[in-house]
């Protein structure tokens, strides 16, 4: 099994930064430094000029040239380990750092700091651990010191313990059809998995380079057919322009898009968050989200909610926990999002967290910290939401996932199964290369299949935009808030599996759609749940079934989750003051004529009743109880009779 290391270039959108320090050796007078060389002091004030002008490779050939006149200069061997740690060389850093303490080993003793550090970062775990226990052992040590020292200490455990216990990881490349000898990187899905859109980066073919840059960044998309990926094209316009787009994330039915865009014109940061919306086959022309989301400082990586209600972010902004914290913002009945909030210090550290990605179940969070105990730089992690809405202690993906290196960004498809990312991995198309692989069962998010089809009239059988709410019965959690395609009438929704759902479907001059179901089964692309929804227009002697109207057995006392449908019907009613119902009661044929009579028509009161109590006139409302008299499947399976148990509404007039 080969070991992939998941990177994002996007260089505007993942910001990384670090410090230079030197040791006082770095300023010491020639006659304080160990060696009596001549040659080998002035090399080593040369290399130190050369390092302070950022010539990282010009000091280190001075530092050898100032070894090869003395191999026991102990200084040139720390100061040349400290500049390559600072310039991120590791693998350099710790071989002087080696040398300095075969030299003498209790010269300097923050050495065993250093060169534990440089080991870490370099996956180099045991010596790390090592050495950091040796700079333990030392009494004069700072407070400062010693916790950061703890903190190496915590973190090389960990790594060690990963490594002895790793993950299931079988990377698989996308092929030919999405990568080539250029950039890919950053994917994301549509709910069925069906859909693929990702950035690549390209050099530019015209002179525009002279001011924007050489490379460019634009969206791709592919679709899968027959279980294949077809060859990706590009996204083209208006989502694509001459500046980079990247960090997207499309929302789980396809139907809207957000993305990162730096440095354009009227932008309020140096990045910041835009938004499209696909209408029939084309984009519409991408906005700035603006303020409050947008701001003066850096807002990218955008990551959608299921229900399209909810928008997680990274930012630099004020009101952070560390460099990059993790931000979400709310969208309201009228359109506006909300003043973000940052999700707290739960997930938000002293130190980086991006790449926010949320699981079609809406409740798993995945994402990039290099401030929670991981395996050194970047580290993917998920965390999940509880029942009472709070995020619990994030948990590190493990090893090989994770390894030393920056892993920063992940996505996983609705079933929970397979996930999507970016490596320079040895033997792909060339650069960066999209791969995929199955996600260890303990990481999975809870199983998410998908529903597609289309609304549409159900006198001339037009298709229709219309609006959906699929609610979680137990939770009154909204779970999917979306329109069908204003063309085609086309939607897909994503559906929890094993919950007890509501769906109601509804657009102005029609009656609504209600229905009830539980899906235990996790379909695939190939195989989605197919439901294709008619509308009925508001037209007298017209009924609809209540699915989600519910009792007390035995009784007609209504239960806490018919109140979401309740309120459907009395919002119609609101927006169309002409119109009268018909409350109808009906019950299977079991139990005697008069029972069930009795029954059927104190449930249609219950349902009166309240519609009276909220605000309706009694003179446009009636109500009758039916019994068994008025069957819509068959009463000798017990299918057939929950079905004959229901609640109804009849328009009886529409002035």
């Amino acid at each position: 099994m080969s070991r992939l290391r998941l990177i994002a270039f996007l260089p505007a959108f993942y910001v990384l930064l670090f410090a230079t320090v030197f040791s006082d050796f770095a300023y010491a007078q020639p006659r304080d430094l160990s060696t009596t060389n001549n040659r080998a002091r002035r090399a080593f004030q040369d290399a130190v000029n050369l390092y302070n002008m950022r010539d990282v490779n010009g000091a280190a050939e001075s530092f050898r040239e100032a070894i090869r006149f003395d191999s026991n200069f102990i200084e040139a061997y720390i100061v040349m380990g400290e500049m390559f740690q600072s310039a991120q060389r590791y693998r350099e850093a710790v071989e002087a750092y080696k040398q300095a303490i075969q030299i003498n080993p209790e010269f300097y003793t923050n050495i065993y700091f250093q060169l534990a550090e440089s080991a870490f970062f370099i996956g180099e775990y045991e010596l790390s651990h090592s050495n950091i226990q040796k700079f333990l052992e030392y009494e004069r040590i700072s407070e400062t010191m010693r916790n950061r020292a703890g903190n190496i200490l915590r973190r090389s455990g960990f790594a060690m313990e990963a490594v002895q216990n790793p993950v299931p990881f079988e990377p698989m490349n996308l092929g030919a059809a999405i990568n080539t000898p250029y950039d890919e990187y950053a994917p994301t899905l549509t709910a069925d998995e069906q859909t693929l859109i990702f950035t690549r980066k390209k050099p530019r073919e015209d002179q525009d380079f002279l001011h924007l840059g050489r490379e460019y960044e634009d969206f791709y998309v592919s679709y899968r057919q027959n279980g294949e990926w077809t060859p990706a094209v590009n996204l083209g316009a208006p989502i694509n322009t001459q500046y980079n787009e990247g960090a997207q994330s499309i929302s789980a039915d396809g139907v809207h898009l957000y993305f990162t865009g730096c440095n354009r014109p009227g932008g309020m940061g140096s990045c910041d968050i835009y938004y499209a919306r696909r209408v029939g086959d084309a984009w519409s022309e991408p906005v700035n989200l603006g303020p409050p989301v947008n701001t003066a400082s850096w807002e990218s990586q955008p990551s959608i909610s299921p229900d399209g209600r909810t928008l997680y972010f990274t930012s630099n902004r004020r009101g952070n926990f560390g460099r990059m914290d993790i931000w979400k913002t709310t969208l309201d009945e009228r359109g506006n999002w909300s003043e973000p909030e940052n999700l707290g210090e739960v997930i938000n550290t002293a130190g980086r967290e991006m790449s926010p990605f949320i699981h079609p179940d809406n409740r798993t969070l995945f994402f990039a910290s290099d401030g929670h105990l991981g395996m050194g730089g970047m580290d993917l992690f998920y965390t999940l939401r509880g029942e009472d809405g709070q995020w619990q202690e994030p948990v590190n993906l493990g090893y090989p996932i994770n390894t030393h290196a920056d892993e920063i960004s992940l996505v996983v498809g609705a079933s929970g199964r397979e996930a999507y990312f970016a490596s320079e991995a040895e033997g792909g198309k060339g650069g960066s290369d999209l791969y995929f692989f199955e996600l260890y069962e303990e990481a999975r998010p809870s199983m998410v299949t998908y529903m597609k089809g289309f609304v549409f009239d159900a006198n001339t059988r037009a298709r229709l935009r219309a609006r959906f709410e699929l609610i979680d019965l137990q939770t009154e959690e909204n779970l999917v808030q979306s329109f069908s395609n204003e063309r085609t009438g086309e939607f897909l929704i994503p559906i929890p599996v094993g919950r007890n759902l509501a769906l109601n479907v509804w657009r102005d001059g029609y009656l609504f759609f209600s229905e009830n179901f539980s899906l235990e089964d996790v379909r695939t692309g190939v195989d989605p749940h197919l439901f294709d929804i008619p509308l009925q227009p508001i037209q007298e002697g017209q009924s609809v079934v209540l699915r989600n109207i519910f009792f007390k057995v035995d009784s007609h006392e209504l239960l806490p989750e018919s109140i979401n449908e309740l309120q459907r019907l009395l919002q119609l009613l609101e927006q169309n003051p002409g119109l009268s119902i018909e409350i109808s009661g009906h019950t299977d044929s079991t139990g005697s004529f008069q029972y069930n009579k009795t029954l059927s028509e104190n449930r249609a009161l219950s349902v009166y009743n309240y519609l009276v109590e909220n605000g309706i006139a009694r003179d446009r409302l009636t109500y009758s109880g039916y019994a068994d008299t008025q069957p819509i499947a068959d009463n000798t399976t017990e299918e057939g009779r929950a079905r004959n148990r229901r609640t109804e509404f009849k328009v009886i007039g529409n002035l």
